[in-house]
């Protein structure tokens, strides 16, 4: 903490300086002045928690310098410390706010008993200033989220309620259900947010204050975050008569600040919130995004050409049996047909984008379900449609969802992969525990829902060996093993490794091992 000591005699104020305890009560700095003129611009300067002034001073005496303190809202604790028990002093300096009045000669346990209760009331009062100016932040943090929450619900609701429009009036000074409103519509697409690497709240906070900053110049509305949709902030204006000259210079703000040109959709004037808001977002929908640069990226109403959509689901059946086929270019043949198609007998607009995107993702939730894959699955989701200058870009569309249904078609041809080498795993497992048992190849796929035909391409792709052909290596090998014990006879040995025939056992045998079960006997009892 610091002190202030103002007094045009020296002895005083050294007195002061000798007598209070100025440590002990946390004070680690003391100034002098002479007098309130001078004191001015050192209380400016250090902003001194403890004020000790004379009244009666050459220049600005104690009146006019308590006077100047209450006026500049100063927060220090002014001790008057005076030669005279003058009432006009004492009124003036309760006038004032001064926190106290000694009198000269000053007494050492008065001016500490004083000083001490200033100091505890100066951190006292400063707790509490800190703690309001701590809730007027959060409040002014809140208050933008508070009127975009008001607004997103006056657009979405139809007829808003008179204690919305009672704000709405109190706050903007306008009457929302009398006149008309226009509603304009701005996208903040991926190429605004990587110039605030990526920080989309600050992209958001940055474009709507530059929004508000030209829309309330003239008073002429009010632009929010639409709480309903990701990437929207709407222009609500109720007295602007040039929404396109207004929208270019927002555009060009914008565009000076990211280098990127943003997309500005103005809809049709009218006297409802809610149906000014569907004209713009109309308007936003329905334009084909590959003509918008043509017109500087600001899209008007009457401008609205519509075609009829592609939908994805019309292909559902081409592209499931393109996935199960499991070939990437054969994939590219059908989105290349569904590409071409949606460029020459429709068009791309933000409509047809949102239809694709919905269908999509319900047809790779099928898709993993039939693959009994988690909906948890991570996967790629391509939204970056833009050139660097904030230009729609339908080769970024393209190479997006091309993306998706590549990731697509190698996860499920992944997991299809997965399935089947684990049966076939499970099915030589299976001979392995069961080699002394006959299964013919049928009852082997009926017991694991395979067909015979799928088994015997499979297990001699992961093996190289047709399924008879191992089991009797497995059999063989078993035998192997028991003849070495001498205590076993050749026909038991035959049994146990599951052939009922010890002749047809011993054929086999030699076959596989180029001797008989007897001579392998003799020669491993040598060894």
């Amino acid at each position: 903490m610091k002190a202030i000591i103002i007094d045009d005699e020296k002895h005083v104020r050294d007195g002061l300086l000798l007598l209070a305890e100025w440590k002990r009560l946390g004070i680690q700095e003391v100034f002098e002045a002479s007098d309130g003129e001078e004191a001015k611009s050192m209380i400016v300067e250090h902003q001194p928690e403890i004020i000790f002034t004379d009244m009666n001073m050459p220049k600005l005496d104690g009146i006019q310098l308590l006077k100047w303190l209450k006026e500049t809202e100063i927060t220090s604790k002014t001790i008057v410390v005076s030669g005279y028990d003058d009432f006009h002093y004492m009124r003036n300096a309760i006038t004032y706010g001064s926190f106290d009045y000694l009198l000269k000669p000053i007494e050492p346990d008065a001016l500490n008993e004083t000083l001490e209760r200033a100091v505890n009331e100066w951190k006292k009062q400063a707790q509490k200033r800190e703690s309001t100016k701590e809730t007027t932040r959060v409040i002014n943090e809140a208050k933008p989220f508070y009127w975009d929450h008001i607004f997103t619900t006056l657009i979405s609701h139809t007829p808003p309620s008179p204690e919305l429009i009672q704000k709405v009036q109190k706050e903007y000074g306008v009457n929302i259900n009398e006149g008309q409103c226009t509603i304009c519509l701005l996208l903040l697409n991926c190429r605004i947010v990587k110039r605030f690497e990526e920080d989309k709240n600050l992209a958001f906070f940055t474009i709507l204050n530059i929004c508000n900053e030209l829309v309330r110049n003239d008073q002429s509305g009010f632009c929010f975050k639409n709480g309903n949709q990701k990437d929207e902030i709407v222009i609500l204006l109720w007295k602007h008569k040039n929404e396109v000259k207004l929208m270019e210079s927002i555009q060009k703000e914008i565009e000076r600040f990211t280098n990127t040109k943003a997309v500005i959709a103005i809809g049709k004037p009218s006297g409802k919130l809610e149906e000014a808001y569907h004209f713009a977002q109309k308007t936003l929908l329905k334009h084909n995004m590959v003509d918008v640069h043509k017109k500087n990226h600001i899209m008007t109403y009457e401008d609205i050409t519509s075609r009829p959509l592609l939908h994805l689901f019309d292909y559902a059946e081409k592209i499931k049996w393109t996935i199960q086929s499991g070939s990437i270019d054969q994939m590219d043949e059908v989105i290349n047909d569904i590409f071409h198609k949606l460029e020459s007998q429709h068009f791309l607009s933000f409509e047809q984008i949102q239809d694709w995107e919905n269908q999509f993702e319900v047809l790779r939730k099928n898709w993993l379900k039939e693959y009994q894959l988690s909906e948890e699955t991570t996967y790629y989701n391509g939204q970056d449609y833009w050139d660097e200058d904030g230009t729609f870009s339908f080769t970024k569309f393209k190479e997006e969802k091309t993306k998706e249904f590549h990731e697509l078609i190698e996860l499920l041809n992944h997991v299809k992969y997965q399935k089947e080498k684990n049966s076939i795993q499970e099915i030589e497992a299976f001979l392995r525990e069961n080699y002394d048992k006959d299964f013919t190849l049928q009852e082997i796929a009926d017991r694991f829902f395979l067909s015979r035909e799928y088994i015997s391409r499979k297990f001699k792709h992961q093996y190289n060996e047709t399924i008879t052909n191992y089991m009797t290596t497995i059999r063989i090998d078993k035998a192997k093993k028991l003849l070495e014990n001498p205590h076993l006879k050749v026909y038991e040995i035959s049994f146990k490794v599951g052939y009922q025939n010890e002749k047809y056992f011993s054929k086999v045998f030699k076959k596989v091992v180029g001797m008989t079960p007897n001579e392998y006997r003799v020669k491993v009892a040598d060894h």
